[in-house]
């Protein structure tokens, strides 16, 4: 266990919010990845030598992908505001997050659709799509939604062996929906899960373009927000061009911090929301996430520090790998993939022992770990804890 750290009472570090877009990640952790931002708002992140040491009742939780950080604070209060309305339906919320989300993306405000989380968006983008001889192609190494969903509505599943490092074939993807002999769903989400990688836009946009006989698109842009790698972009500008075969699923769980909330949507042409929408549960979205996403959605100076705390702990955890010599892959997301140094069960327990809960297996992916990014300062305890689980021996 985890017992000598040298841990002093709680302190929270503050910075005005012009230290939010002027900082580097360097600058964020020699000045203890703490930041102050929105106008009359404060927030601050502590770092190690101010937080309490994890216990079994209180440990680092790096096993879902959740942010950290939490909501904003102004989308926090819109939530709080909203308690009391509860009892009523978002019917007069719904259609402003729908218009904030609609300009946001460039697009009509009929080719938004409101889901509960990403997961609606999945299991009813399928199932608006199944027919006889429908397959649902996959990359063998993918999140798990896509094939649950097809697996239900039994549909035939194609997954398509990886590249080197669990890299999407993009190209062996094309060449199995293209010879199939029916119609086909294409489920791609970039940047994937569990590998935490992007596969550049160019290199399905002018498949897309094509515009396929029986192929639909469904592109799961969870993790969008925290990318870093230029070759990425997100397919809605595909969607504004005209591409009436692609679905993009979007959700507020990750960057916004809104995973309990369950708020995502859809973004597609306009026929396709129609079709999507047959299958969703229409107004019956959590009232108080509705109210907590209009708030989040234009807290740009919160998105920011969001993102600049990720981007800091995956560089303190992109570190310790590396010092360990873990071979790891580039991550674009709030989470990382790497070799488990030892038995993936055995791994999970002792990190368990020590506070820390990380990811779950990932067939084929056997001897891989996933690991959520937590705060800075969780992230530095996790390095502490794993450099000394190596000094032992145990790692």
């Amino acid at each position: 266990m985890i017992s000598n750290l040298n841990v002093s009472r709680r302190k929270l570090i503050t910075f005005s919010s012009a230290a939010i877009a002027g900082l580097s990640i360097n600058q964020l952790l020699s000045k203890a990845h703490a930041i102050e931002a929105q106008n009359s708002v404060s927030f601050s992140l502590p770092i190690l030598e101010n937080v309490a040491i994890p216990d079994v009742n209180n440990p680092v939780r790096l096993n879902f992908n959740e942010n950290a950080l939490g909501m904003s604070p102004r989308a926090k209060q819109a939530a709080i505001d909203a308690v009391p309305k509860a009892n009523r339906y978002a019917k007069a919320e719904m259609p402003l997050l729908n218009k904030r989300l609609a300009k946001h993306h460039k697009v009509d405000d009929t080719q938004i659709l409101l889901t509960a989380g990403s997961s609606e968006g999945i299991r009813s983008a399928i199932a608006a799509f199944v027919k006889p001889n429908t397959q649902l192609v996959i990359p063998e190494l993918t999140y798990g939604d896509g094939e649950h969903f097809a697996q239900i509505f039994n549909l035939k599943i194609t997954k398509v062996p990886s590249l080197p490092d669990w890299q999407i074939d993009i190209k062996g993807i094309q060449k199995v929906a293209e010879d199939y002999n029916g119609f086909s769903i294409v489920y791609l989400v970039n940047p994937n899960n569990p590998t935490s990688t992007v596969f550049a836009t160019s290199e399905i946009e002018s498949w897309i373009k094509s515009k396929p006989k029986n192929t639909i698109f469904i592109i799961d842009e969870a993790y969008a927000e925290f990318v870093n790698d230029p070759a990425f972009e997100s397919v809605d500008k595909l969607i504004t061009q005209g591409c009436d075969n692609v679905i993009l699923l979007k959700t507020f769980s990750k960057i916004h911090a809104m995973a309990g909330l369950r708020v995502g949507y859809v973004v597609s042409s306009i026929e396709n929301v129609k079709n999507i929408a047959q299958y969703v549960a229409g107004e019956k979205l959590n009232y108080c996430g509705v109210c907590a996403a209009l708030a989040s959605i234009d807290d740009q100076p919160f998105l920011t520090y969001s993102k600049k705390a990720v981007d800091v702990s995956r560089q303190i955890m992109e570190k310790a790998l590396s010092d360990l010599g873990l071979h790891y892959l580039k991550s674009q997301t709030n989470f990382m993939f790497h070799k488990s140094p030892i038995d993936l069960k055995d791994y999970r327990e002792l990190m368990k022992n020590n506070f820390v809960l990380i990811g779950r297996d990932f067939a084929p992916a056997t001897n891989w770990c996933r690991i959520s990014l937590g705060s800075p300062s969780e992230m530095l305890y996790v390095a502490k804890v794993m450099r000394e689980l190596k000094e032992k021996g145990k790692i």
